[in-house]
C-alpha cells in the first residue's frame, strides 16, 4: 500500500479530510507536470551536467492560485531564461477550473440569475464569482444555443405540440415575454423539443416564421399538429404542411368556455353541455359549434 492509498484509508470517513488530501495531491501532480513540461522543453533535467554551458536554462518560476472542486491550489509555474518556454498544462489566465464553469453554466441554464449563482459558488466552495464574471461565463452558452437553432431536424414527426408561454425575463428590466415551443413526437414515440424562440408576445407571424424554419431545417413530414386557437394558427398549418391534421387543443378549449361561465356552473357545463346550456350560453355554444370538426380530430387515431 502507497502512502497515497495510506492517507486516502485513513481519511475515508472525514469528507473534509478527503478533500484536503486531493487538493494537496492536485497541486502536487500539477507542478509536477509543470516540471515535467520545461524539462522536456530544455531536453535535461535539473541540475543535470548535460545542462552546463547550454543555450537555455531554468529561471526559477511565478506564482498561479487556482480554484478546483478541492479547494484553492498554489501553481509555480516554471520559466526559462531565455523566455521561450509556454506551459501547456493549464489554460492561460484561468483563475477557476472547469469544473466550476460547468456548474456556472448549468445553473445559467436552469434559469438561476448571476447574482444568485456567485452566492451558491461562494457558499458552496469559498470562491467568488462577481455577477459580471457569472454572465461571461454564461455567454459561453451562446454559440451551442446558435447550433441548437440550426441543427437539422429529423424529417418525420407523428405529431408536433405547438405553444407559447409567458414567463419574466430579463432585459433592461424584468418583462413577461412569450416563450415560442414546438414539441414533437416521433413514430417510435420519442419525444423531442423540436425548436423555441422568443418574442414580446404571441402573434402568428412568429408562429409562421418558425413553421417555416423548421421545414427549411428538414422537418417535411408531420400527421398531426396540437395547438391552442391562436388566430391564423391553421391557415399557417395549411401552408407549411398541407398534409398534415389539425387538432384543437381541449384544454384551451376549456379554459375559454370557462372563463364565459360563471364559477357555479363550470362543472356541470363541462359534462353536459349542448343540449342544457344552449339557450343560456348561445354565444359560447355557436363558437364551440365552429370548432367542433378541429376538436374531435384525435378520434381519427387509434387510443
Amino acid at each position: 500500500m502507497n502512502d497515497f492509498t495510506k492517507n486516502i484509508a485513513q481519511a475515508l470517513f472525514n469528507q473534509d479530510k478527503i478533500n484536503d488530501l486531493l487538493r494537496q495531491e492536485t497541486e502536487r501532480a500539477v507542478n509536477d507536470l509543470l516540471e515535467a513540461e520545461l524539462t522536456a522543453f530544455l531536453g535535461y533535467d535539473p541540475y543535470a551536467r548535460s545542462g552546463w554551458n547550454s543555450v537555455n536554462s531554468r529561471n526559477c518560476a511565478y506564482y498561479r492560485k487556482i480554484d478546483t472542486q478541492f479547494g484553492e491550489i498554489e501553481i509555480q509555474v516554471p520559466r526559462d531564461r531565455n523566455g521561450k518556454f509556454h506551459q501547456h498544462t493549464l489554460p492561460d489566465y484561468k483563475q477557476h477550473s472547469d469544473v466550476l464553469e460547468d456548474m456556472v453554466i448549468k445553473l445559467y441554464s436552469k434559469g438561476v440569475t448571476t447574482r444568485e449563482i456567485a452566492d451558491l459558488i461562494e457558499k458552496m466552495y469559498g470562491s467568488h464569482y462577481s455577477a459580471g464574471q457569472v454572465s461571461n461565463i454564461s455567454k459561453q452558452m451562446v454559440p451551442k444555443i446558435e447550433a441548437y437553432h440550426k441543427r437539422s431536424l429529423s424529417d418525420k414527426f407523428f405529431c408536433v405540440y405547438l405553444d407559447a408561454t409567458y414567463l419574466p425575463l430579463r432585459r433592461q428590466t424584468f418583462e413577461r415575454e412569450a416563450v415560442y415551443i414546438a414539441i414533437g413526437i416521433k413514430p417510435n414515440g420519442r419525444k423531442e423539443v423540436i425548436d423555441y424562440c422568443i418574442a414580446p408576445n404571441e402573434n402568428i407571424e412568429v408562429w409562421t416564421e418558425m413553421l417555416q424554419n423548421m421545414k427549411s431545417r428538414g422537418l417535411k413530414q408531420v400527421e398531426l399538429f396540437l395547438s391552442d386557437g391562436v388566430v391564423g394558427m391553421k391557415q399557417a398549418l395549411v401552408e407549411a404542411y398541407p398534409k398534415a391534421h389539425f387538432q384543437r387543443c381541449l384544454v384551451h378549449v376549456m379554459r375559454n368556455i370557462c372563463a364565459k361561465v360563471r364559477v357555479d356552473d363550470r362543472e356541470a357545463v363541462m359534462n353536459d353541455f349542448y343540449a342544457k346550456w344552449g339557450k343560456l350560453y348561445s354565444q359560447v355554444v355557436r363558437n364551440l359549434k365552429a370548432i367542433e370538426a378541429d376538436m374531435l380530430v384525435f378520434y381519427n387515431y387509434p387510443k
